[in-house]
């Protein structure tokens, strides 16, 4: 998958660009509904994406070699579902030739989250949604699908397999 291609399966929701917090003595993890500070949480796009590493030391660039140690991504992040050997949903952009059905889905965080500086202490801000698929979006596809029966993914790659940028 080149560059492009992998990029292209982000949905633009901005939910892997709300605040979470990890518990230091169990390691649960809870999501907020606070954005990084790049974030325009109107739109739920990066103010700065091509700078945003720079700008934000922990953004982290998603790649495939990645995925398997990352646990902070939400259930409907494209990039987790392929993972997990899904097609992606009707809403997605890619399926359903517009950006706005992800808003209409309920997936997007434009107009339901908080800015970074506007927040105060994150805790204050724990959110369920983040971490749920929404009514509207509908259920996500099966997991671990046979190839044949996923008509987004690579017939000859096995059900568990993500082709995309090593880095």
């Amino acid at each position: 998958m080149t560059r492009p291609e992998w990029e292209s399966l982000c949905d633009g929701c901005g939910r892997c660009c709300l605040h979470k917090l990890r518990e230091d003595d169990t390691g649960a993890l809870h999501f907020t509904e606070v954005a990084c500070r790049l974030l325009d949480t109107s739109t739920a796009r990066c103010a700065d994406y091509a700078n945003r590493r720079a700008r934000v030391p922990d953004c982290v660039k998603l790649s495939a070699g990645k995925l398997g140690r990352i646990d902070w991504l939400p259930p409907t992040c494209a990039y987790r579902l392929v993972a997990e050997g899904r097609d992606l949903p009707s809403w997605h952009p890619l399926v359903s030739g517009r950006a706005e059905t992800v808003r209409e889905a309920g997936v997007s965080v434009a107009g339901r989250c908080v800015a970074e500086r506007r927040a105060g202490p994150l805790e204050k801000h724990i959110a369920l949604w983040p971490g749920r698929v929404p009514k509207r979006a509908g259920p996500l596809p099966p997991a671990n699908a046979p190839p044949d029966a996923r008509p987004n993914a690579r017939p000859d790659a096995p059900p568990d397999a993500l082709q995309g940028p090593a880095a």
